[in-house]
């Protein structure tokens, strides 16, 4: 039998199919168990051809990072709804378009996220997290009202929109680790009820409740 020459692609289409390669390595094996050895077999491809286009596998994971990270910022931008759309929809809008992202790549998601806790990697992962943080909190001070916004103490206003963006990016990255184990659920029922857990207390402070030094206003 003789073997079929492999394919001849543009530099950036065999770049990309490495970097397809890798996310389903990443995905079986973890980062620190991965190799470049098992991304080439995957590829079909020589562990040389490999670093004709990447240093290292971290370079590569870093690469798979920054990828699907715009993508996921890019969704979020498309769906946040236009401005003076109400909070709760752009809310809603927002955390749809990232779990729309991770149901349609459910293996970049775990092999880029969820399982990510390689000190080599870990801080790339969280500076993704923090600028996923930052849209999240622009989203949720988008749908308080300006009234309400204006009884926070203005020099208090960013730690308390940054300490709610904390609190529902964790829940949310949290709720998509959970959903790959749990595939049966729906997007739409997932949803529902991270919007029952996050708006029903994000509409009070709409409404100008929130806490001041241990006392609740409003």
């Amino acid at each position: 039998m003789v073997d079929q020459p492999r394919r001849r692609l543009t530099a950036s289409a065999r770049r990309q199919e490495l970097l397809d390669a890798a996310v389903t390595v990443f995905a079986e094996e973890g980062y620190h168990r991965a190799s470049l050895e098992d991304i080439a077999r995957v590829a079909g491809v020589s562990k040389a051809l490999i670093y004709e286009h990447f240093t290292s596998k971290r370079e590569l994971h870093a690469e798979l990072v920054v990828q699907h990270a715009s993508e996921i910022f890019r969704r979020l931008q498309a769906n946040a709804g236009a401005p003076g759309t109400p909070g709760q929809q752009r809310l809603r809008l927002g955390v749809d378009a990232f779990l729309s992202f991770v149901e349609e790549h459910r293996e970049a998601w775990r092999a880029l996220f969820r399982d990510a806790a390689d000190p080599e990697v870990a801080q790339q992962i969280a500076q993704v997290q923090g600028q996923a943080t930052i849209v999240i909190a622009a989203l949720i001070r988008a749908g308080a009202g300006t009234r309400e916004i204006a009884e926070i103490d203005p020099a208090h206003q960013d730690l308390v929109f940054s300490v709610y963006a904390q609190m529902l990016a964790g829940a949310i990255q949290n709720l998509a680790n959970w959903w790959y184990d749990h595939q049966e659920v729906s997007r739409e029922e997932l949803l529902d009820r991270a919007m029952e857990f996050t708006w029903l207390g994000l509409e009070r402070v709409s409404a100008g409740a929130f806490f001041a030094h241990g006392v609740a206003r409003g």
